[in-house]
This record gives C-alpha cells, sequence and structure tokens, in this order.
C-alpha cells in the first residue's frame, strides 16, 4: 500500500490501477470490479476544485445536491453515495464530512458497486459504489508550486504545494497542500469562503514504512443551494434561471473539519506484511436554512426555517497481515484483516421563525429570523467492527485468478433523548458477506472478470403502528452480479461491464400490518468507459452507462415495475484534449455530459426532462528561465442552460444545476 502507488496509465488521465480495500493496490486488468482513478493531473488541468467536480469525467456517477451548495452526496450505478463515506487513505471516518478539497489528492478513486468485503460496511449506507482520497506524498524531485485561481463571479484564492525529501536514501518524505478561495459565486447573492491545509509525512525505510496525514477544512457559505421538495401530484415546474437563487441571502452554512489518518507496513518477511492504520476526525457544523416544498406548476414555495448544530466525533482503526503462499501450481495472495469504526454524534435544531412563502421565479423579501446559540446534547453512537478473510488465487502466471473472501460485520448503534440523555431506540445486529471474483487473460492485453458482492444497511427498528413494533429487522443485504471484459489496445483503455444490483427496503402490506425487508429496487446496468491516448496528440476520458431500475414488491405492488426515482436510463461523459501542432505547448479541452430523463416519484407521475451540459477549455505551457509556467482556462456549462440537474433518490426533491462558470489559473513552479 505505502510507495506502491500505480503508476499513470497512457495519457496521464488516469491511473494504471487503484486500491481495492482487502486486496490492496491492483493493476486495473486484475481486478474484478469498475474502478478508475483519476490522477492529480486531471485533477490540475481541470481545475477540479471538490469531488464533485473530478465526477464529472465519469458516467456511472453524478450528484444529487446542487453543486453550489455546501454538500453533494453522489449517485453511483442509481444508487446513493453519501458524501460522509468518503474514504481517505482506505479509511472511513477521515475525510471531511461534506465537500473535500480535492487539492490534497494525489488520486481519486471510484469502485462502482457495494463492496462490503473489500472495505466494510460503509457508515453511512452507501450501496451504489465507493471513493477513496489517495493523498500526495512527496516526490524524489522537490516540488514547489503556487498556483493563484479565478472562479466567476468573484471567487479569488490560490494552492500552495510544496513536497521534499531528506535522508541519506531519502527515506524520510513531507508534503504541504493548502488552498483557499472567497468571494462571490455565479449564483445571486451568493458568497463562499473555502480553505484546507493538509500534511503528509512519510517514511520509507528497509522493512518499515510509515505515513501520516494531518489536516483543517473550513467551509463557510452564505445563501447556499439546496434541494426543493415538490408535493406529490403538482407537474414539475420549469427550472429557473441557472444563476438564479431563491433561498434567502441571510441562510447560511459553517463546516470545519479536523482530521488525521496514520498508516504502518512492515515486512515480516518477503512474503509476508504486518499492517496497521488508524484515524479519526472531528466536525463541527452549523447552519440557519431551509429545505422548501413547492405547491404548485407556478412554483410557489413554503418552507420553515431551521437553526441546526453538530458535532461528529469519529476514529477509526485497522489491522491486519497480507501475505503470499504456493500450493502446487496455485499462488495465493492472503490477507487476514479486522476493522473498527465509531462515532459519537451530538446535536440539536430548533424551528426559526414561523412559515416562510415565497417563489421560484420571484423570491419573496423576508428578513432573516433572530437566532441564539445552540448546545447541542449526544444524540446517537455507532460502533462497526469486522473482520475479513480474502485470497487471491491465480495459475498460469496469473492468466487465470479466482479472488474469494468474507467478512463478518457487527453493528452496534444507540440513540438517546436529547432531554434525557436516556437511550430511546438500540441495533445490536451481524452479518456475514462473502464475494467472489474471477479474471481470465485469454490474451496478454484481454481481461474477462466477473464478481458477486454484497453491500450492507441497518435494518429498520420497526415502530408502532406496525404490527411487529419493537422488532429490530436484520441488515438489509444488497446483492450485486457482474461481467465485463477490458482490452488495454496499448495506449488506450476500453471496458465493457454488466451488472445487476438488488437493494432491499422495508415494506408492510398496510399501516397498520407486519414489516419486513420485502420492498426491492433493482438495478440492471450496462457500462462503457475509454480512457488513454488516441495519438501522441490526443486523448479520451468517458463513456457511457445505460440502467434500467426498476421497483419491486413494493407495499401491495402499488409501485411495482415502476421505474426508481433519481435513476436515469442514459448518461454520457466523454472528454477529450487535443495538443495542437500550431502553437506548441497550447492545449484545447471538451467534455459533454449528458443525463437522461428522470423520475421524481415512485409512482412515475412526475418526472423531470434530460440535459447536456457542454464544458471547454484550453492551457498554454512554457518555460521562463528554464521553470515551467502552465495557464489555464475552463469554461463550464458553456450555453448557461438552466435545468434541474437530479430527482430525488425516493424523497420527492430536485435539485438545480449549476450556471456557466469561468475558472483560471497560472501554475508557477519554483
Amino acid at each position: 500500500m505505502l510507495g506502491n502507488l500505480p503508476p499513470p496509465y497512457a495519457g496521464g488521465q488516469v491511473a494504471s490501477g487503484g486500491q481495492v480495500g482487502l486486496l490492496g493496490n491492483l493493476n486495473v486488468m486484475d481486478t474484478p470490479f469498475n474502478q478508475t482513478s483519476y490522477t492529480a493531473q486531471t485533477i490540475e488541468d481541470q481545475q477540479a476544485r471538490t469531488i464533485v467536480d473530478v465526477v464529472a469525467n465519469d458516467p456511472s456517477v453524478r450528484t444529487s445536491w446542487p453543486s453550489s451548495g455546501y454538500s453533494a452526496p453522489l449517485m453511483i450505478r442509481g444508487f446513493q453515495a453519501s458524501n460522509q463515506d468518503v474514504a481517505f487513505a482506505g479509511l472511513y471516518g477521515v475525510a471531511p464530512a461534506f465537500t473535500v478539497d480535492v487539492g490534497m489528492a494525489e488520486r481519486v478513486e471510484i469502485l462502482k458497486g457495494p463492496s462490503a468485503l473489500l472495505n466494510g460496511m460503509q457508515p453511512n449506507n452507501s450501496i451504489g459504489g465507493s471513493v477513496n482520497i489517495v493523498p500526495k506524498r512527496a516526490t524524489d524531485a522537490p516540488i514547489t508550486r503556487f498556483t493563484p485561481t479565478y472562479v466567476s463571479n468573484g471567487q479569488f484564492g490560490g494552492h500552495v504545494d510544496i513536497g521534499r525529501r531528506f535522508g541519506a536514501s531519502n527515506e524520510f518524505g513531507v508534503r504541504f497542500n493548502g488552498s483557499y478561495q472567497d468571494g462571490k459565486t455565479g449564483v445571486d447573492y451568493q458568497s463562499r469562503a473555502f480553505g484546507s491545509a493538509v500534511l503528509g509525512l512519510d517514511y520509507s525505510g528497509e522493512r518499515l514504512r510509515l505515513s501520516a496525514d494531518l489536516g483543517y477544512q473550513q467551509q463557510n457559505f452564505n445563501a447556499p443551494s439546496l434541494i426543493s421538495y415538490l408535493n406529490p401530484g403538482v407537474p414539475v415546474p420549469k427550472a429557473p434561471d441557472a444563476s438564479s437563487n431563491w433561498f434567502f441571502p441571510w441562510s447560511w452554512s459553517d463546516i470545519k473539519d479536523q482530521f488525521f489518518a496514520t498508516r504502518a507496513e512492515f515486512d515480516l518477511t518477503p512474503q509476508w506484511t504486518l499492517f496497521a492504520a488508524a484515524g479519526g476526525k472531528i466536525t463541527d457544523w452549523e447552519r440557519l436554512t431551509y429545505f422548501p416544498t413547492i405547491t404548485n406548476a407556478a412554483g410557489d414555495l413554503t418552507a420553515t426555517p431551521g437553526h441546526l448544530k453538530y458535532r461528529y466525533n469519529t476514529d477509526t482503526q485497522e489491522l491486519g497481515i497480507r501475505g503470499q503462499v504456493d500450493t502446487g501450481p496455485v499462488h495465493h495472495q492472503l490477507t487476514v484483516g479486522v476493522n473498527r469504526y465509531y462515532q459519537k454524534t451530538a446535536g440539536a435544531s430548533v424551528s426559526a421563525g414561523g412559515p416562510i412563502d415565497s417563489n421560484l421565479y420571484h423570491p419573496a423579501s423576508v428578513a432573516a429570523p433572530e437566532i441564539s446559540g445552540l448546545s447541542p446534547p449526544k444524540i446517537s453512537d455507532s460502533l462497526l467492527t469486522s473482520l475479513a478473510v480474502g485470497d487471491v488465487m491465480s495459475i498460469l502466471d496469473k492468466r487465470v485468478q479466482l479472488i474469494v473472501g468474507v467478512r463478518k460485520q457487527n453493528i452496534e448503534a444507540d440513540n438517546f433523548s436529547a432531554a434525557t440523555g436516556a437511550i430511546t431506540a438500540r441495533y445490536d445486529q451481524s452479518a456475514i458477506t462473502p464475494a467472489v471474483g474471477f479474471v481470465v487473460k485469454p490474451f496478454s492485453n484481454v481481461s474477462i472478470y466477473g464478481n458477486y458482492i454484497e453491500g450492507l444497511q441497518p435494518g429498520a427498528i420497526v415502530v408502532e403502528p406496525y404490527a411487529n413494533a419493537g422488532q429490530v429487522l436484520p441488515p438489509y443485504v444488497s446483492k450485486q452480479h457482474e461481467a465485463g471484459i477490458k482490452i488495454d489496445w496499448g495506449e488506450i483503455t476500453t471496458t465493457f461491464s454488466a451488472f445487476q444490483i438488488t437493494q432491499p427496503s422495508a415494506s408492510a402490506p398496510s399501516p397498520t400490518g407486519v414489516l419486513s425487508a420485502d420492498g426491492e429496487q433493482r438495478n440492471r446496468g450496462l457500462e462503457f468507459n475509454v480512457f488513454g491516448k488516441v495519438s501522441d496528440d490526443v486523448r479520451l476520458l468517458g463513456g457511457f452507462s445505460v440502467i434500467q431500475a426498476t421497483l419491486i414488491n413494493t407495499a401491495n405492488g402499488a409501485f411495482d415495475g415502476n421505474e426508481a426515482p433519481g435513476v436515469p436510463k442514459l448518461q454520457i461523459n466523454l472528454g477529450s484534449e487535443w495538443d495542437t501542432p500550431f502553437v506548441p505547448g497550447l492545449t484545447l479541452t471538451g467534455r459533454v455530459i449528458y443525463t437522461g430523463e428522470q423520475m421524481v416519484d415512485s409512482a412515475n407521475t412526475q418526472s423531470i426532462p434530460s440535459w447536456t451540459r457542454l464544458d471547454l477549455g484550453a492551457r498554454y505551457k512554457f518555460v521562463v528561465n528554464g521553470k515551467p509556467i502552465i495557464i489555464r482556462a475552463n469554461v463550464e456549462n458553456v450555453f448557461n442552460r438552466s435545468y434541474w440537474s437530479s430527482a430525488a433518490y425516493a424523497s420527492g426533491w430536485l435539485a438545480p444545476g449549476a450556471p456557466r462558470t469561468f475558472l483560471l489559473s497560472t501554475t508557477f513552479t519554483f
């Protein structure tokens, strides 16, 4: 894991492999899953600020909240993936909770599908996939870079990246990344201050390897864009102008994250390595805002503002051993690991004034409500522990591989009364989640793969008036079947996969019947990805996904066979870069993003139309006094199209797309 970063693939936009949880770092051709690892080069060249900007390259991923807000949870393969389930250096509970500044990232790795065996249960119940941030490390060559930035309509800032190695054999490394932006955004009367600082340390000895990351991130958002709910039966109103804001200027959200991660590896023998990791985070979050409800096709809104204050205190640990052994012609790569994740939550929320009436297209003028300080009491804690065993068996020089594993997961959670501190609900369940995968290479550049893997979510604690009130349902087990083919054509790789994911949910035949995990959403899909160099001057990155998301076994069969809300049938992301021959050092870039129609409700009576976004850019690299300088300019949503970017994941909400956004930066290397 440490000091073993898979190298960039041809073109430099993605890596030739990535971290696959329990299995460690694997080459893409040896991975029986669909994973893409976006590089720091892509992040820099596209002027990506957060994970939202990185996933704009991925046809299997969309955001379900406005990108002009303080948070942006993802949809991967048509299932929700919480922004609080982003891993940092392979650990959950470390990355900033709502938005991650990717200036700290060497890689942003996206694994599609459930991953209970690979990574353990995701703490916030993500099923569709997982995201891992690989932090930057000092390189053998010294790094000193400064990048001043501008983002419309008045966000000025900069990024500093400094790295050095020390010692007789460069065994000690220090890498610092810091960034800050402040000013008005492209949305009416909206402003945002965002800063982060991450220090990465590492040591690489003959048998011992160590790393540590210490980070701080803060975001202060005025008038953030949030989701808007839609009443049942109300026609979906036309999307307002992309730069308009129906959230009042006095609304705000402040978030502060302090986090750390450490990892150690010790080679017991040349074949066996002991590893351990630990991390933690404190998140302080306070906001004064609201989630309006659209009541008619004219765009009338009603909302009650709320004042909220939360603190999340998280710590996590990992311990294991990884090694290899041969049994006859079969080579085994074995891993045994234990994981622990604990989170304590303190929170308080109160209404701030009475209901407010407004309109999407003509926001009312309303005075800010008066609020007082909140002292959040402990309201919940959760403890996730697991034991996992995995074996990658291979023969014929890894031409045939079989991956098998199993994880025993325990879930404990308590909810507490904010007034008395007494336990109001308790959850204590366990589950065993197996997985199997295979890779067959009929030719050296072709991999045929398949997998069966599961995901976990806590089952419901049944409450009145259901007939089985008081029962604790076992964890919901989502199941994925996937098969595909990957072809490395030399400097360009294509992957094609077919998958099915089934996610159970609670349903009952009546409001007083027995609540059980009989409901189900079934997503069947096809994915095509391409990355690499078409020629020395042209690079491609993107693909498409087709998903059929169906509701099954709904209450009384009311919605059986309907499309699941918030899941487009077709998604396309295709980007390209061209190094122009007429101006050496000049590169032109373009990207098209298409998202198909989405249902808003389970009854399929409400939907938002498809949308297409065009992004264009250019960068120019030249040398002054032997030092490179890179000027970058990008425009997102070139035609300033107004659209609803996403519909609810089974919750009846709408999220607006971002307006046309200009990004400018210049990177100086010293």
